[in-house]
Formats: C-alpha cells, sequence, structure tokens
C-alpha cells in the first residue's frame, strides 16, 4: 500500500487538482467566431505554406455545408454555438526543452499536475499543450540518436513534410464528419511521432492537453506512424478548469503501423463537465501490425468518441479497451470499431461504462468484415453497470451471436447490471462508508480493464473513481 500512496502523490492529477487557471495573457489571439479570416490568421500567424492555408479552407467550407453525426448520440450537440467559441490563443512563446525555461503560468500548470514527476520517473519523452499550441517538448537522447521523431503538428509540417503529408489526412478525411472538418480548418498542436524501422521505444512517450480558457475550443491533431518492426507506446492526459460556459476539444487522431509494427495508444480524459469533447480516432495496421486502443473517460459533460482500427493487412490485429464513467450530468457515448479488409486478421473490444446519479453512459459499436476477407475473427464484450432505477443505460450493443462469413467468427457479448444493493449493505454493516462501499464495487467491476493500463495509469484511475463517487451517492 505504501507504494501505491507513493505513485497516486506523485501523479496527483484528481479533479480537484485540475480545476484552476491563469489570467489570460496571449499574443496571439484570433477572436471570437469562425470564419474565412480566422483560418487565414492562423495560417499567418504558424507561418505556413499555401498549400497547407488552401486545406484549411477547403475543410472550412466543407464544415459550414455539414450537418451534425446523426449517428452520433446526443441532441446537446445541438447546444454548441460556433459563433462563441474561440478558435485560437497562444502566448507567442518559443517551445522550451527545459522546465526552468517555460514561462511561470504555464509552468506551474503542468507542475500542479505532475508532469516533471512523471517524466523522470518513467516517459521517455513529453510534449505539453497548454491551449492552442506546445509549450514544452523533450525527448531522450538515446530515442535521437534511433532516429525517433516526437513533436508538435506544427513542428512536424515544416521539418519533415515529407512523412507527414503522406499521411496527414489520408486515414481520416476532412469529409468524415462535420468536427474532422472543423479540425481540419483550425488544427493546432496535437503530437507528431514517427518510429523508423526495428526501432522498439521501451519507455512511453506521453503529452499532456491543457485547456486554460474560457469559451475556447482546442484541436489539437496527432499523427503516429510505427514503420516496419517498430514499437510504441504513447499515452495523453487531458485536463480543463471548471467555467461558467461551454468548451470544445475537438481532436482527430491518425495512427498508422507498417508491416510488423505495434502502437499502443493510452488516454486518460479527465476534463471538466463543461466540456464537449467530441475526438475522430482511427488507425491503419499493415500486415502483421497491432493497433492498440486503451481508453479511459472519467471527465467532460459529453464524450463521443470511437476509436477505429482498419485491419488493412493479412494477420493484423486491433484491440480498444475502455472505461467510461458517467456521473451527474453526463453522457459519455462511446464505442469501438474494427473493419475488417484482409483475410486472417483479429479483432478484440472490450468496454466497461459505469453510470451514477443521473449520468448516461451509450456503447456504440461496429464490426465489418469485407466479403473478400477470409478466415477473420472478432470478440466483443460490452458490461455496463448503474445505481438505481434513476440511470439511463443506453447500451448498444450486440446481442450474444456468432456470425460465420467466409469462415469469419465474431463473438458478441453484452449485459447491463444494476449495482448489487445487498454487497454495499453487507459492506456497511462493516463499518464501510456508502461512497466507500460504492467505490470499490465500481473498482471492482472495472477492475480487470484496469489491469490493462501502465501501472502508473492503473493507480490514478481507481483513485479518480474514488473521487467520482463522493457526492454522487446517496
Amino acid at each position: 500500500m505504501s507504494d501505491e500512496r507513493t505513485v497516486r502523490g506523485e501523479l496527483n492529477l484528481d479533479r480537484s487538482s485540475g480545476d484552476f487557471h491563469y489570467a489570460e495573457d496571449y499574443a496571439y489571439n484570433a477572436g471570437v467566431g469562425l470564419n474565412a479570416d480566422v483560418v487565414r490568421y492562423i495560417s499567418k500567424v504558424k507561418d505556413e505554406d499555401p498549400w497547407l492555408l488552401d486545406f484549411r479552407l477547403n475543410a472550412l467550407a466543407q464544415f459550414e455545408k455539414m450537418k451534425n453525426p446523426t449517428h452520433w448520440a446526443s441532441k446537446k450537440l445541438d447546444e454548441l454555438d460556433f459563433s462563441k467559441i474561440r478558435y485560437y490563443l497562444a502566448k507567442g512563446e518559443k517551445k522550451r526543452k527545459s522546465w526552468d525555461e517555460v514561462p511561470e503560468d504555464v509552468k506551474n500548470t503542468f507542475e500542479r499536475l505532475g508532469v516533471p514527476e512523471q517524466e523522470r520517473a518513467f516517459l521517455a519523452g513529453v510534449e505539453a499543450q497548454f491551449d492552442s499550441e506546445s509549450a514544452y517538448s523533450n525527448m531522450k537522447a538515446h530515442l535521437e540518436k534511433d532516429g525517433v521523431i516526437f513533436v508538435d503538428s506544427t513542428e512536424g509540417l515544416k521539418k519533415y513534410p515529407e512523412i507527414f503529408r503522406k499521411y496527414f489526412g489520408k486515414i481520416i478525411p476532412m469529409t468524415d464528419n462535420k468536427y474532422s472538418a472543423l479540425n481540419s480548418a483550425v488544427f493546432s498542436g496535437g503530437s507528431f511521432i514517427y518510429v523508423p524501422k526495428g526501432v522498439k521505444v521501451k519507455q512511453p512517450l506521453q503529452a499532456y492537453f491543457r485547456i486554460n480558457a474560457e469559451s475556447f475550443g482546442q484541436f489539437e491533431r496527432t499523427l503516429i506512424i510505427a514503420d516496419e518492426g517498430a514499437e510504441l507506446m504513447y499515452m495523453e492526459g487531458c485536463t480543463a478548469p471548471r467555467f461558467e460556459t461551454g468548451t470544445l476539444h475537438s481532436a482527430v487522431v491518425e495512427l498508422v503501423a507498417l508491416k510488423g509494427a505495434k502502437i499502443q495508444y493510452v488516454t486518460v480524459q479527465n476534463w471538466s463537465d463543461n466540456v464537449f469533447n467530441l475526438v475522430t480516432k482511427r488507425g491503419v495496421a499493415e500486415e502483421d501490425a497491432q493497433i492498440r486502443w486503451i481508453d479511459c473517460n472519467i471527465g467532460s459533460g459529453i464524450t463521443m468518441k470511437y476509436p477505429a482500427v482498419l485491419l488493412k493487412g493479412k494477420r493484423a490485429r486491433g484491440e480498444v479497451i475502455s472505461i467510461a464513467l458517467a456521473n451527474s450530468g453526463q453522457h459519455q457515448d462511446t464505442g469501438a470499431k474494427m473493419i475488417h479488409l484482409a483475410d486472417d486478421t483479429t479483432s478484440n473490444i472490450l468496454s466497461k461504462s459505469v453510470s451514477i446519479s443521473d449520468g448516461r453512459a451509450s456503447y456504440r459499436g461496429l464490426v465489418h468484415v469485407s466479403g473478400k476477407a477470409k478466415n477473420c475473427r472478432n470478440k466483443t464484450e460490452c458490461d455496463a453497470l448503474y445505481k438505481s432505477a434513476r440511470q439511463k443505460v443506453v447500451d448498444e450493443a450486440y446481442d450474444k451471436k456468432i456470425i460465420v462469413l467466409n469462415g469469419s467468427e465474431w463473438n458478441g457479448e453484452a449485459s447491463v447490471s444494476k449495482l448489487d444493493e445487498e454487497q454495499i449493505f453487507y459492506m456497511r454493516q462493516r463499518g464501510i462508508s456508502e461512497t466507500e462501499a460504492v467505490s470499490l464495487s465500481v473498482n471492482g467491476f472495472v477492475n480487470d480493464l484496469v489491469k490493462e493500463f501502465p501501472l502508473e495509469y492503473s493507480v490514478e484511475l481507481r483513485r479518480l473513481i474514488e473521487l467520482e463517487m463522493e457526492g454522487s451517492v446517496g
């Protein structure tokens, strides 16, 4: 237990620690609302090539004529007023490689979130984004010698265009949905990673995304390429303070795993409950490659996120492991998509959701096997837990069945269950408070998936769940 407490203290990423912000002081501000002039302003500030401005303006045109996705769950999206959002805020400071050189308020922000401690303890590299731009970037020297690239998207486009442009917008086109178009028009920040052939990055690379400003939209763009036989784990953490007005986080994440490569992408999302968290994530796995999404959604007022893997090469493998916790006033609409395009491909989906108070959890997924693909395998397990009859638990998963197509097999299981009141009563009779009892039950429900997270994150997830139970029981 003492080791666990130490790890918890070092991470210090609970909801209360993230609920703070500093006075706004920006050198660059695109103003309120979205139009072509705003897009041109962003492109000019970032000193982009003409082709990228054309790309952004084309995306803006697509965004303006597209409607909210009808296959996404909530009508709450209609509450988003794009005319009241600020699309670009930056301090204009040069990105630093030393914490001591980072502007004081930015440095204090990430120190309060425990970032420097985590970097020293177990990370191979860090990117820290504050509002629209990266404020800090560093990577272990031996990885640079191995040819690993880990920079923000702006630097990636400028310094490595021959790699970046080959895949940029190819995995997720701007026309995929209204929010991928919006991101394509105004994106800033996010990570660009390239791992050369045969290089195995043994320690995680991590990015932190922090929203400090009110009525703001953060639009990071992440592209990760693992060349043949390469391996890496990438982790991201997300926080924002509680404001009176809504805040938008709309990201696009593209992964490319070439022949025999392995990518693990871990997310712990702990946004405040006024954040619209609308994210499009998709990866392509070539022959013998593996892509694994590990996803935890605890914060935000509404989350809509469905990580996908296109299994393009023979014997490719895709996996999504997800946890969603919906507390009062929250809607966690999460899921996964697996597209089998080649023979002998395998996919696995494990999802658990918890609804507390009047929170709502939804699962929606898709498993598709191409008519030409043979001997494919999928296993899908979706389990939902709710506390009382007031809950809206929407489990748009699959009935238990097996589908066979061209020798392919699909196993799907779904369950919705109520928190065991007898178990809660038993624990209370032994001196455990109701809040603690519920927390223990919820942690037990998700425990098998939490173990899939890296140690530092699995401990933190258990603590975040405990915190979410406080004030939600009764």
